[in-house]
């Protein structure tokens, strides 16, 4: 059933229904023990009085005569119980039948001389009170039919579930109705959410919501609130990286008019060498952008590999080819020993990018040095330069996307710290930015899980 009101009116009807029928049949135990007890005592009375009328003379008994002599019937004054259905017999100690009510049968009720017993009588069970008078010489037995005490308990059991059947379509109704009634928030808040444009993403508002509905409604805010942030992020995105993109993709335009145009050969050169500058500016920018996007559509850390750390960071070097300005770039010998744990591309991408970020930053013939920071826990794999280092009041700002503060680089484009800001905590690295103490330039490092050994 995938009717969350058909389910839950299935569940209460079948649950009503069941302690219906547990009560049901608890009823007719207790009520038929009940019963059977009440019955007995009403014997036990009847019994007894038939036995004291005897004594005191109101009833005419033949107690002397010839045994051919036929039975006295019982006043009618004498005929108790419900409906006349209990039957009494009058029997002398000697074995007479002295006398019987109307209705009674002449088979002997009980053999037994006192107390209650059972009997079967032409085929029907019968229950039996005898009380035995030696001072009159009789032995009074009264008696009913177990079926008749069946028929009124089941009489009893039907007049107290008929009501209760009767009742089961109305209740059926009201249990629909208030299972709907409950889930009606519900409707509403599907009714609300069908009725939205795509472009709204606006929190969803309903006056005191039910307890069960409240975190519904707080998760899908929370989720609204999310794809809201999602696309501005994008749009945001977008934007820049056009502007980005149309910044040195006009510059490469100049310059190669300039260069066709120009008939001085120096001109000319300088124009290409412009344009080569241009280009590389926007290969750099459309690889960043192209690993941000990766990033964003990557949701975890992929796959963890050891890595010897120094040989990681060797091949990125050497991958970004030798530097126009003569940075020296060296690598501490410890990481050649350090191994590692960590996925292999997003360490590719925080390296490249930290790597690219330092030697665009240091000044000709400075000096890139990469090293492993083990007195921290985690360690930290460091980087530092030779640069102007970061304003501190742009500490905090410079991982954020096409953010280009004072100290940019010509061919920057505000996203390398970005990437490797996000590729870390894809990896649940801690990475952190601060400037040398005492030395201009600036430091950067990542902690990392080395593998003992």
């Amino acid at each position: 059933m995938s009717s969350i009101r058909t389910r839950l009116f299935v569940v209460l009807i079948a649950t009503t229904g069941l302690i219906w029928l547990v009560a049901a049949a608890w009823i007719y135990v207790d009520t038929k023990r009940q019963l059977q007890h009440v019955l007995d005592t009403r014997l036990m009375e009847a019994a007894r009085m038939v036995a004291s009328l005897a004594r005191s003379g109101e009833v005419a008994l033949a107690s002397r005569g010839d045994s051919s002599t036929a039975p006295l019937p019982i006043p009618e004054s004498l005929h108790l119980g419900y409906e006349r259905q209990l039957s009494c017999q009058i029997w002398s100690l000697d074995g007479r039948l002295i006398g019987r009510s109307t209705g009674a049968p002449e088979e002997e009720l009980s053999n037994e001389a006192s107390g209650f017993s059972e009997r079967e009588i032409e085929g029907e069970p019968w229950r039996v009170y005898a009380v035995a008078d030696r001072n009159t010489g009789i032995r009074v037995l009264v008696g009913d039919r177990l079926g008749l005490r069946d028929r009124l308990v089941t009489d009893l059991v039907r007049s107290l579930l008929l009501p209760a059947a009767l009742m089961v379509p109305i209740l059926a109704f009201l249990i629909w109705a208030s299972v709907g009634q409950g889930l009606r928030p519900l409707r509403s808040l599907a009714r609300g959410l069908k009725e939205r444009g795509p472009e709204d993403l606006s929190p969803v508002k309903i006056n005191v919501p039910p307890s069960e509905i409240r975190p519904v409604v707080e998760a899908l805010n929370g989720l609204f609130g999310k794809v809201a942030a999602a696309r501005e992020h994008e749009r945001s995105f977008t934007a820049f990286a056009a502007h980005e993109l149309r910044t040195p993709l006009a510059g490469l335009r100049t310059q190669v008019q300039v260069a066709l145009a120009a008939k001085d050969p120096e001109i000319r050169e300088a124009a290409l060498r412009q344009t080569l500058v241009a280009v590389d500016r926007t290969g750099r920018l459309v690889r960043q952008l192209l690993a941000m996007s990766a990033l964003d559509a990557s949701q975890n850390e992929g796959e963890v590999q050891d890595i010897v750390a120094g040989r990681a960071i060797e091949d990125v070097a050497a991958s970004l080819g030798a530097t126009a300005s003569g940075v020296v770039v060296e690598i501490d010998p410890l990481l050649y020993r350090t191994t590692i744990r960590m996925n292999r591309e997003l360490l590719h991408l925080a390296v490249r990018n930290l790597h690219e970020n330092a030697v665009q930053h240091s000044p000709e013939g400075g000096r890139v040095r990469w090293f492993l920071d083990d007195s921290s826990n985690p360690p930290v794999i460091t980087v530092e330069d030779d640069g102007p280092g970061i304003p501190e009041d742009e500490i905090g700002l410079v991982t954020d996307r096409f953010f280009r503060g004072r100290h940019r680089s010509v061919i920057g484009s505000g996203l390398g710290l970005a990437i490797v800001a996000t590729a870390l905590r894809h990896a649940k690295a801690p990475f952190e930015l601060r400037n040398r103490h005492g030395h201009p330039g600036l430091r950067a490092g990542f902690g990392v899980e080395v593998v003992p050994g």
